[in-house]
């Protein structure tokens, strides 16, 4: 085995998920990555999978980080964790994907905006007013 074999994942072709997964820069750790596959956000060709399975070229992944779903093809194999410019070629999100984060983004921005947050923190009368609504009383009513 030489060293393009050993970074292409051997001369199968194929590599562990948990371990392309961080070599891909889309988890921290691997044990991370371990986390996400084994709580089900992490599916490999619409299927759940479990950290050793093995991936090919060409295999299509969905996962879940925070707010967001990522699918995206595997475009190359690698078992060592460089930086990030190689990293993101490894693989490519699809178009599909892009427009579907790009959108769920302006969603949460939307929403974020409508929200109107207080200017400050509610002093003692304030506080003692939600108090009463939080227990059913009447908070018209004078102290």
């Amino acid at each position: 085995m030489n060293a393009d074999d050993h970074a292409a994942g051997g001369e199968r072709g194929r590599i562990r998920l948990d371990k392309w997964l961080w070599a891909a820069r889309l988890f921290k750790t691997r044990a991370k990555a371990k986390d996400a596959i084994t709580g089900g956000k992490v599916q490999a060709d619409g299927q759940r999978a479990k950290p050793a399975k093995e991936i090919a070229v060409g295999s299509m992944l969905r996962l879940r980080r925070g707010d967001d779903e990522l699918c995206i093809e595997v475009l190359a194999l690698s078992e060592q964790r460089r930086g990030a410019p190689e990293a993101a070629l490894l693989y490519r999100e699809t178009d599909a994907s892009v427009a579907a984060r790009t959108e769920a983004a302006a969603r949460r921005r939307a929403q974020r905006d409508a929200v109107q947050l207080p200017g400050s923190r509610p002093d003692r009368r304030d506080r003692r007013a939600l108090e009463r609504i939080k227990r059913g009383d009447n908070p018209i009513s004078s102290e």
